[in-house]
């Protein structure tokens, strides 16, 4: 089980990760009635949280490891690309064909191999197995592994450490990592509240009853929260922390019109 000690051993990422800002605005402070801090993930190198947990598994990895591999439908896929290039190893991600080009060529542009595969987790489960198998990769997982959380988790700690006080923390939830990662890094300091979409909440059904629920078929523009809901090992021990409530929420994706999916 991943501990808060875990997430503070996790900041040895710190000088390979950015120490994203915090930024406020008035007019959403105005219209919600509350102070609403935005921790900046998206001015994070590769774009994404992501690379917190790639860099502090791939730098927990044994010395003799020289190539690594996941599946990703792209943001996890071009973190690992990028830590493992920085520590000299090869990187092989297994990429679903109906992945956005976008993330393809990132994934790519940091040094990493695409393995394409289709887009059901099995495809990505079956294709990953056979990469590993003939290259004798080390799989980094994308959520449900114990290094991945405490990295993730170092996001929450800087926000935290940030604005000290805070009543909540809003986190969206795909696969799990960065949830349970900021449950254990909150440590009863905050509230934390999930989001996923309406139409993909198997996060939300599996914590209400205990087993874990097979995706739904995820019909929302978040591609980033399709994934299962790891719930695996990891993922589904680090809550409840003592103290710290774990809340659900669900909520309707906005396609580009602004109108609610279908």
């Amino acid at each position: 089980m991943v501990s808060p000690t875990d997430v503070f051993a996790a900041r040895r990422i710190a000088g390979h990760v950015h120490r994203t800002p915090v930024l406020v605005s008035r007019t959403i402070d105005a219209l919600l009635g509350a102070e609403i801090h935005f921790k900046c993930e998206n001015l994070q190198r590769t774009g994404a949280f992501k690379i917190r947990g790639a860099t502090n598994a791939v730098r927990s990895l044994p010395v003799d490891t020289e190539v690594v591999a996941t599946h990703s439908s792209g943001n996890h896929g071009a973190a690992l690309a990028l830590a493992a290039a920085e520590m000299g190893l090869r990187a092989i991600v297994v990429v679903p064909k109906d992945a956005r080009p976008s993330k393809r060529a990132a994934i790519e542009r940091y040094g990493g191999e695409i393995a394409p595969c289709e887009p059901t987790l099995a495809a990505r489960e079956t294709t990953l197995e056979d990469v590993c198998r003939r290259t004798g990769a080390t799989f980094v997982p994308p959520y449900d592994d114990e290094r991945i959380i405490a990295g993730a988790g170092t996001a929450a700690l800087e926000l935290l450490e940030d604005c000290p006080g805070l009543d909540q923390t809003w986190v969206p939830v795909g696969g799990g990592g960065l949830a349970a990662g900021t449950v254990v890094a909150a440590d009863g300091a905050a509230e934390v509240i999930l989001g996923e979409p309406r139409l993909a909440c198997d996060a939300k059904l599996s914590l209400e009853s205990g087993v874990l629920h097979e995706p739904l078929p995820p019909k929302t523009v978040a591609d980033g929260l399709r994934p299962r809901w790891a719930g695996g090992t990891s993922t589904f021990s680090a809550p409840p922390v003592p103290g710290c409530a774990w809340r659900r929420k669900t909520v309707s994706a906005i396609g580009p019109d602004f109108s609610p999916l279908s």
